[in-house]
């Protein structure tokens, strides 16, 4: 069990060191949000795979035991990498701080917009540390709410 749980720990620790950012940090202005939440739809359905296979696994065969932990590291990969595409993509690159002289509307936005992506990287955390499926299920449905924000109609800040 012990070279189990030290094979777990390896794999995560070098997984995270080939994580892929989600877009350049120059400001090049190619964004492509559409296909940035496909992505982040992707990693969610790939961590609710994982949770659902590692409960699948139940018994202690080595063979069993090796594949919750490669579903333990896949989980833990797309989690973070999910984390990461918010981290660099939405919090760095898309929304905009408030100006001084916004209004209270523009600043009510931008306040809307900072708590869904905070909430979306708790809920994240959360996967990473339950394989409770209503964690993921939250995710879900605060991504698709923020994915809603994020293209309002009225909403033209991210946009420039």
């Amino acid at each position: 069990m012990r070279l189990i749980l030290s094979f777990l720990a390896i794999t995560m620790f070098f997984g995270h060191l080939n994580t892929a950012q989600a877009h350049c940090q120059i400001p090049c202005g190619i964004y492509g949000d559409e296909r940035i939440f496909d992505e982040l739809d992707e990693h969610v359905a790939t961590i609710e795979k994982s949770i659902a296979e590692i409960k699948r696994l139940q018994s202690e065969t080595p063979q069993d035991i090796h594949m919750i932990s490669r579903w333990s590291a896949n989980k833990e990969k797309h989690a973070q990498e999910l984390q990461d595409i918010i981290g660099d993509y939405f919090l760095a690159q898309r929304v905009k701080l408030s100006a001084d002289d916004a209004t209270d509307e523009q600043k009510e936005l931008y306040a809307n917009h900072l708590r869904h992506l905070h909430k979306i990287i708790v809920l994240t955390m959360k996967t990473k540390q339950t394989l409770d499926e209503t964690q993921v299920t939250a995710l879900k449905d605060t991504l698709k709410a923020y994915e809603n924000l994020y293209f309002m109609p009225a909403e033209h800040d991210h946009k420039d």
